[in-house]
C-alpha cells in the first residue's frame, strides 16, 4: 500500500492524463456509436427480418475478442489512440442498436394508433412519442456501451493507444511491479463503477412516470 501511495505521488499527474485520456477514447467511441445506432433502431424497429439481421452482424462484431479485433484493425488503421475509438465504435453498435429497437417495441400499439388517429406526421410521432419513451431503455444501452468501451480501452495500450492500460502493462514489464499495475487498474474500475453508476441514475430520472408506477 505504501509503494502504491508514493507511486500516485510521483506519479500523480501523469495518472490523471492517462484517466482522461483513456476516458476520451471511449467516450468518443460510444458516442459515435449512438449517432449510428440509435438512427439505425428507429429506422429498422418495425421490420422484424431487417432488425433481426442488423443485430445479428452486430453480434458476429461482438463475438470477436477485443485483443483480436485490435491486431486485425491495425493492419488496416494503424496503430494510435484512432484505432482503439473504432474499435469501442464497433463493440458500442449491438448495445445500443439492441435497446433502441426493444424500447421502440415497448411502446404500446394503442398509443401509437391514437398518435396516427390525431394527425401526426412519422416525424412527429418519433420525436414526440417514440424518442420519450424509449430513451431511458436507449440510455440502458448506452451505459453497457460505455463501460464496456473502457474495458476495451484498456486493452489498446498494446497498440499504443495510452489510457490507463499503459500504466498496467508498465507495472506487468518490471519486476515488483504490483503497485504499478494497481495504480493503473483501480482507477480504470473505478471508472467503470462510478460510470456505470451515473448512468444508472440517469437512466432511471429518463423512464416515462407510467413505466415508473408499474415498477
Amino acid at each position: 500500500m505504501k509503494d502504491l501511495i508514493l507511486y500516485y505521488s510521483q506519479n500523480s499527474s501523469y495518472v490523471f492524463s492517462q484517466f482522461i485520456r483513456h476516458f476520451l477514447i471511449s467516450i468518443y467511441g460510444v458516442f459515435f456509436a449512438a449517432l449510428v445506432a440509435i438512427p439505425l433502431g428507429f429506422l429498422v424497429a418495425r421490420n422484424k427480418r431487417l432488425s433481426d439481421l442488423l443485430v445479428g452482424l452486430a453480434n458476429i462484431l461482438q463475438t470477436v475478442p477485443s485483443l483480436a479485433m485490435l491486431a486485425i484493425l491495425m493492419f488496416i488503421l494503424g496503430i494510435g489512440a484512432d484505432t482503439v475509438v473504432f474499435v469501442v465504435f464497433l463493440y458500442s453498435i449491438l448495445p445500443i442498436l439492441k435497446n433502441t429497437i426493444a424500447g421502440i417495441l415497448a411502446i404500446p400499439e394503442d398509443l401509437m394508433d391514437a398518435a396516427k388517429g390525431m394527425g401526426m406526421t412519422q416525424g412527429q410521432i418519433m420525436v414526440k412519442i417514440e424518442l420519450p419513451l424509449a430513451l431511458s431503455v436507449i440510455m440502458g444501452g448506452i451505459r453497457n456501451a460505455l463501460v464496456v468501451g473502457i474495458g476495451v480501452t484498456a486493452v489498446g495500450t498494446f497498440i499504443g493507444a495510452g489510457g490507463l492500460g499503459s500504466i498496467i502493462t508498465r507495472g506487468i514489464n518490471v519486476a515488483k511491479g504490483g503497485p504499478i499495475i494497481l495504480a493503473g487498474a483501480i482507477p480504470t474500475a473505478l471508472m467503470a463503477v462510478i460510470t456505470d453508476f451515473i448512468l444508472s441514475g440517469l437512466e432511471s430520472k429518463l423512464a416515462p412516470r407510467t413505466l415508473k408506477r408499474v415498477e
